[in-house]
């Protein structure tokens, strides 16, 4: 794996060092505070460890999508209760970036204090990866720490240009994420399965033809599924399909042959006159019994079961997006099943799990399996590059400046 420097790579005492540290804090707000809190949760051990060895914590992070002007609605102010709440800590929140505000800041900041700065998107410069701006930041630290991976495929100034300024080092967060992902589709242990599913080919296409160059492998669910059954002249009849995407569908199928990759699409599935939650028009047919009234829903048991038979011979598990329209009960049951499959296989050691994306996350909770998988990314945007085989520049950043390849 390519090298980058982590905390462990820091002075123990940090003692009269200010810390400029990138966390993801963009929480989504329900009546004035954060309805979730995950994000600061996966930022608190780097935060706290940094804090305790001396450190001045200055935090930096964006909210929302101000478009470099200032709002007070989309101010970090909005959430620096929940990250006080999260870490047991007070946080000083510093209603500027960089400059005289910033520097009197610190002077005020104990050792060992945190602060949390204003966000950086109201600047127009951070969203160019201005470097002056970069270098104004730069000014008010000593290094600094990216623990923002689901913002690492921003090329912006707080996460790419400070890394080129700064002695730069993964947060713990980041640290785990990039060790998850090298153990995914680095170097993993082989055979290796990808579940890749959700409502539309056109959103996966990259990540579909980065794949079935890596993987042995490659589960198709969700409403893409129904696109490549199309491409193989089977009748959908009312599913969610993008029929114009079947020559796509149908070169995908091609690579993977030359490939030897195996595509799994499903040979039973569960149907309804109706897209609702228990319509009384539902049943499980085989794939090429579908009524022209029918849409396909979800994957069928005998397809489950087979697919968990394929995970039993793999050693390491790819995952991101649904198997059905996993939201509407009953239409979660494949997801759910083959969750829990991965999840024992994961629990006895013969597979290495990883999953991401905001509904494959949302799948694994309603499965209660998200604790039992290896790793599960939290990063949306940045997961789905990453599984398109694309280069993340926060990360590219990190590397360079931890000597690596």
């Amino acid at each position: 794996m390519a090298k980058f420097r982590t905390l462990d790579d820091l002075p123990a005492d940090l003692a009269g060092k200010v810390a400029l540290v990138r966390v993801d804090l963009n929480l989504p707000m329900k009546d004035g505070s954060a309805s979730d809190v995950t994000r600061v949760e996966a930022v608190r051990p780097t935060i706290l460890e940094l804090a305790g060895r001396g450190a001045k914590v200055l935090l930096l992070a964006h909210f929302g999508r101000p478009k470099g002007r200032r709002s007070s609605t989309l101010s970090t102010s909005m959430v620096v209760g929940d990250v006080e709440r999260v870490l047991g800590r007070e946080v000083m929140f510093i209603p500027e970036i960089a400059g005289p505000v910033v520097a009197q800041a610190i002077g005020i900041l104990r050792d060992g204090d945190i602060g949390l700065l204003e966000n950086t998107r109201f600047w127009p410069g951070e969203e160019k990866n201005d470097p002056e701006l970069a270098k104004a930041i730069a000014a008010h630290g000593d290094f600094y720490v990216n623990d923002a991976f689901s913002a690492a495929h921003r090329a912006h100034a707080s996460t790419e240009g400070l890394a080129r300024l700064l002695p730069a080092y993964a947060g713990r967060a980041m640290e785990a994420e990039l060790k998850a992902l090298d153990a995914a589709l680095g170097k993993p242990e082989q055979p290796v399965a990808a579940v890749v599913g959700g409502a539309k080919v056109s959103t996966k296409l990259a990540v579909l033809e980065n794949l079935v160059g890596k993987v042995q492998h490659l589960i198709i669910g969700g409403g893409m599924a129904n696109t490549f059954l199309a491409a193989r002249g089977v009748k959908v009849g009312k599913s969610l399909c993008e029929h114009e995407l079947a020559a796509s569908a149908a070169r995908i199928m091609d690579e993977a042959d030359h490939a030897g990759c195996t595509i799994h699409l499903p040979y039973d599935v569960v149907v309804a006159q109706e897209f609702a939650a228990n319509p009384p028009s539902l049943r499980v047919c085989n794939v090429h019994e579908v009524a022209d009234d029918e849409m396909i829903l979800d994957l069928g048991p005998q397809a489950v079961e087979a697919l968990a038979d394929v995970l039993k011979t793999c050693r390491t598990l790819v995952w991101n997006g649904p198997l059905g329209a996993f939201e509407t009960p009953p239409f979660e049951a494949a997801t759910v099943a083959l969750a829990r499959t991965a999840a024992a296989l994961t629990l006895e050691g013969s597979l290495t799990s990883v999953a991401g994306g905001g509904d494959t996350v949302a799948a694994l909770a309603a499965a209660g399996v998200t604790q039992d998988f290896s790793y599960v990314s939290t990063a949306g945007g940045a997961f789905l590059e990453w599984m398109e085989g694309r280069e993340l520049p926060g990360v590219a950043a990190l590397i360079a400046a931890g000597g690596g390849a």
